[in-house]
This record gives structure tokens, C-alpha cells and sequence, in this order.
């Protein structure tokens, strides 16, 4: 798993991500892999599992889930992988109808709480 490689991605991602502006976000998978300095193969897969580990920790410290903040370049929500592990972790809906409601809940959940 390229998370056990990269065992500092995920902090060095979440550090990255709070110091934001409001104005900035959300990014996209690539930005947050260039501003990590990540070289290719794989760095948009990096970027996903490094979120994945951060999405896992805000869920378990009942925090909104900053992954939130990243999207894809093909619009405004992030890759399904984000929905999968979201509803799995119990924080969205199983119903799909509902998942794109739910993302705009836990975005201005993150703004929220970075204001």
C-alpha cells in the first residue's frame, strides 16, 4: 500500500489543507500532489489514500472530514472512492440520491470549523 511508503503524506497533506485560505478551496486531486511535491507514477492514487487515512481519523475524532476539500478536475465533488469510504465509515448516507447533498453538508462542515 502506497500509504506504508509514504508514511508521512498524510499529516504533511492535512497540514497543507488547513493552511488554505477559504478562498482556495476545494483543490484538486493534482494541485494537492504538486503542492506535495509528489512525482508520477501514481500521485493522484497517493493523494486518495493519503485522504482516505485522513477521512478514517476525522470520523474517529468526530471531526468534519477534511478530504472533503479535494475534488476532481472533472468537477466539483471529490473521486467516488470518497462517497465509498464516507458511507462505509457511517458518516454518509448508502443512499446515492443523498451523497451529493451530504458532500455540500460536510464541506461547510470543514469551512465551518476552519473559520
Amino acid at each position: 500500500m502506497a500509504s506504508q511508503a509514504d508514511p508521512d503524506l498524510a499529516p504533511r497533506l492535512r497540514e497543507w489543507l488547513e493552511g488554505l485560505p477559504d478562498v482556495a478551496v476545494p483543490i484538486t486531486y493534482q494541485q494537492a500532489a504538486e503542492a506535495l511535491g509528489l512525482s508520477p507514477p501514481g500521485t493522484i492514487q497517493r493523494v486518495a489514500l493519503a485522504l482516505e487515512a485522513l477521512m478514517c481519523e476525522d470520523v474517529a475524532a468526530g471531526r468534519p472530514m477534511i478530504a472533503a476539500l479535494v475534488v476532481s478536475r472533472r468537477g466539483d465533488l471529490p473521486r467516488p472512492g470518497f462517497f465509498e469510504l464516507a458511507v462505509s465509515l457511517g458518516r454518509f448516507p448508502a443512499v446515492p440520491a443523498g451523497l451529493d447533498s451530504a458532500y455540500r453538508q460536510e464541506l461547510d462542515r470543514v469551512l465551518a470549523r476552519r473559520g
